[in-house]
């Protein structure tokens, strides 16, 4: 792994990056390295969201499972305009 330094960072920057790596409970390091590896991903990473959620949620999916019936959506109110 590689080592970066980064100087002059603005005080309310390192404020803001501490408090929200506080708020996840992680460090202000490893808050930096989410940040820049969320920013730097490659696009055809990103693009592949529903093979993500597929392999993230694949050993909750049960073989029996029934998706609920869809329902006919009500119908729009009558708006009158006035008596």
């Amino acid at each position: 792994m590689a080592v970066l330094t980064i100087r002059n960072v603005d005080e309310e920057i390192k404020t803001s990056l501490r408090v929200r790596a506080a708020r996840r409970g992680v460090s202000m390091e490893e808050e930096a390295r989410r940040i820049l590896r969320d920013v730097l991903a490659p696009a055809d990473a990103q693009a592949l969201l529903g093979q993500r959620l597929l392999n993230r949620f694949s050993g909750l999916a049960r073989e029996d499972f029934t998706p609920p019936g869809r329902q006919a959506p009500r119908p729009p109110p009558a708006w009158d305009d006035g008596p």
